[in-house]
């Protein structure tokens, strides 16, 4: 994909259904607003363009959800920065206001999307299957919404590693050396983020003490096992991070990328760190594109939508509503890590208190 044009300042910011006045599509808390979805849809394709932003293809599915989208409605998607973080999100909507280039919709990690809504960066809108969206998932006022989540989980290329470990625990063990590695930055990255967070649990910490994450991650570092290069499917492949603390979904997906590469890839949830989270769906409420943003919404929370989501081996949000009225593809569902119990998860208070005790104490941890 590409990124968008820039120079000029967002034109579509008064878009309205009809093209001429009424609501505008800046300001759309629902498709409701603009007329119902039809008008909604009216609207995108006259804008013609949307810009996403840190969508890598073979995240969850992306590569086929951004085709899908752009088959369905003519639409042509903008992908940029694909391998960037939930912060370099949050920094492109700050540092591109204005510009047709600014992303108009953002996939963040929680912690992300929380501190986003607090600064005021987000536009507030429920799509259509809103009321499906448990409480406690989704902002009161629309701000954000969670899509998609799992668990996470520890990958392993059994041909490079003898025993491939299977709980946080195990990662301390001296054959691990200079092997573990993460998918980023905690105090960028979602992913990370939720490695520290399911280290904590794993070394009786909470959500409301993810300490016990920091001290786990500096004992890594020390024993040298910890390696500081970001895992990605090509340092896979290379062998260069043989240990990938990672969601489950990227690990299970990339068990499907690497058959027949040379790379035998096993996925572990660690039963001593069961860890699971969601990502959330904002609007830019500076979006150049501000129709097509909110028409890009109501596709991933259709059933369609949803299942593309669930291909990639993602849990998506609205899965037990669709299990109950039959739209969840079961074939699909069958395919997920499979894992037990009922997952539990952080309130936005004790993700905030999370995040900065990360931002303020992972330099340290793994320093030196």
């Amino acid at each position: 994909m590409t990124a968008a044009a820039c120079g000029s300042a967002p034109k579509s910011d008064t878009t309205t259904a009809s093209g001429g006045t009424g609501p505008s599509a800046a300001t759309a808390t629902s498709a409701a607003d603009l007329g119902g979805l039809d008008k909604l849809v009216e609207a995108a394709k006259k804008e013609g363009q949307l810009n996403v932003i840190t969508l890598p293809p073979d995240w969850a599915n992306y590569g086929e959800i951004i085709q899908a989208f752009t088959t369905k409605y003519g639409i042509k998607v903008n992908s940029d920065n694909p391998d960037g973080s939930s912060q370099d999100e949050i920094n492109a909507v700050k540092t591109l206001k204005g510009q047709d280039r600014a992303p108009d919709v953002l996939d963040l990690g929680a912690a992300f999307a929380l501190s986003g809504a607090q600064e005021g960066l987000f536009a507030n809108y429920k799509v259509q299957s809103w009321d499906k969206i448990p409480d406690g998932q989704k902002d009161t006022n629309g701000a954000w919404f969670y899509d998609y989540g799992g668990y996470v989980s520890i990958g392993c290329d059994a041909k490079k590693v003898t025993t491939c470990p299977a709980t946080f625990a195990d990662l301390l063990k001296p054959e691990y050396k200079g092997k573990v590695a993460m998918n980023g930055d905690p105090t960028k990255s979602g992913s990370a983020f939720a490695g520290v967070y399911a280290a904590a649990l794993a070394n009786q910490g909470s959500f409301d003490d993810i300490q016990p994450g920091l001290d786990f991650f500096k004992k890594l570092k020390q024993s040298g096992n910890y390696n500081p290069v970001e895992s990605t499917p090509a340092t896979v492949e290379k062998g260069e991070t043989p240990i990938s603390i990672d969601w489950d979904y990227l690990n299970a997906s990339y068990s499907k990328e690497f058959a027949g590469k040379g790379v035998d890839w096993k996925i572990a949830i660690p039963t001593d760190g069961k860890y699971a989270s969601y990502y959330s769906q904002a609007i830019n409420k500076s979006a150049p594109h501000p129709a097509a943003a909110r028409l890009w919404e109501e596709f991933l929370y259709s059933a369609e939508g949803q299942n593309l989501w669930l291909k990639g081996y993602a849990r998506p949000v609205l899965l037990p509503a669709m299990q109950a009225d039959g739209t969840a593809d079961a074939t699909l569902v069958a395919q997920l890590p499979q894992v037990d119990g009922t997952p539990t998860f952080p309130t936005p208070e004790q993700v905030d208190k999370a995040k900065a005790a990360l931002a303020s104490g992972w330099g340290a941890a793994v320093s030196g």
